[in-house]
């Protein structure tokens, strides 16, 4: 299934590159320069009508950093439309809490390695 990108939305990606919180920060410090098993990762990009964190096209993963508001319920219901739209379109979507990144980033790492290697062994 084709990915359509929504360029109305490349201005608020931009927005949102240039305020990244700090976890999402710290987790672009890996994932940049196809430091991840030489995938190239962007951040906040725009995908159908809603703009992800960090996405491989390559390995269709989208990863998001959640931060506390993402516990509340609308937010939370608004993720799961998110995140079932964007498996329609094909695409994986990995969710860490900014605590676990800002606490805990090696796990975070196994988690996204975990993932890569799975879709190695499947292609």
């Amino acid at each position: 299934m084709k990915i359509y990108y929504n360029p109305k939305l490349k201005e608020l990606a931009r927005q949102l590159r240039n305020n990244a919180t700090k976890s999402e920060i710290k987790l672009w410090q890996q994932l940049k320069g196809k430091r991840m098993y030489g995938y190239d990762f962007h951040r906040q990009k725009p995908i159908d009508n809603y703009i992800v964190d960090f996405f491989c096209n390559e390995l269709k993963l989208a990863i998001e950093c959640d931060r506390y508001s993402h516990q509340l319920p609308e937010v939370w219901d608004k993720d799961v439309i998110k995140e079932n739209r964007l498996n329609e379109l094909g695409i994986a979507v990995l969710r860490f809490s900014d605590e676990m990144i800002m606490n805990d980033i090696s796990n975070v790492i196994r988690s996204i390695e975990n993932y890569i290697t799975n879709f190695e062994a499947n292609k």
